[in-house]
C-alpha cells in the first residue's frame, strides 16, 4: 500500500497492479541528480522487464489527488519523458478550456474527483506554475495528452 486507495485510466485498487518507488525529497527543492539518475536506471529496467509503456508511468498525485501531492511541483517530469521513461504533453498548443476535464478523464485521471481536485494533480505533474481556472494552454495540454494516450486507444481523447 505504497500511495494507499486510488484509481488510474479507470481501474481501481492500483496498488495491487502497481510498482511503487519512494523518493526522499522535501518538496522544496529540486531532486538530487545522484537520485534522477538511479531512478531513470531502475523505471528502465522495470518496464523492460514488465513490458509496459512509459505512460504507465504515474505519481501518487495522479492516482490518489484528493490525497496526495507528491512527487511533486519540483519533480523532473519532463526529463523522465525526454529519456522515454513517461509521457510529457506537445506544449504551446491552446484548446476550449471546456476540453479539459474530458481530456483529463480520456487519459486516465478518475472522473469521481472534483474538477478542483484534478486540476491541482495535472498541474502538479505538468504545469506547476499555473493558477486560476483551467485555461487554453491547460486544455491544450491536457487534449494533447488525452489524443496521443488515451486509457482505451481504440477511443481517442479529444
Amino acid at each position: 500500500w505504497h500511495a494507499g486507495a486510488g484509481a488510474w485510466g479507470g481501474a481501481g485498487d492500483v496498488n495491487s497492479r502497481s510498482i511503487g518507488i519512494e523518493l526522499v525529497n522535501s518538496g522544496s527543492e529540486p531532486f538530487a541528480e545522484p537520485q534522477m539518475t538511479a531512478l531513470e536506471h531502475l523505471l528502465s529496467a522495470i518496464l523492460r522487464r514488465h513490458g509496459l509503456p512509459p505512460r504507465a508511468v504515474i505519481g501518487h498525485s495522479d492516482m490518489a489527488p484528493a490525497r496526495k501531492a507528491d512527487p511533486g511541483p519540483r519533480f523532473d517530469w519532463r526529463r523522465l519523458a525526454r529519456a522515454g521513461l513517461s509521457v510529457w504533453p506537445e506544449e504551446g498548443a491552446k484548446a476550449d478550456p471546456a476540453q479539459f476535464l474530458p481530456a483529463l478523464h480520456a487519459f486516465g485521471y478518475d472522473p469521481a474527483q472534483p474538477p478542483a481536485v484534478l486540476l491541482r494533480a495535472f498541474r502538479l505533474r505538468f504545469r506547476p506554475w499555473g493558477e486560476g481556472a483551467p485555461d487554453p494552454l491547460d486544455a491544450g495540454m491536457a487534449c494533447d495528452l488525452a489524443r496521443r494516450f488515451p486509457v482505451d486507444p481504440a477511443r481517442p481523447g479529444p
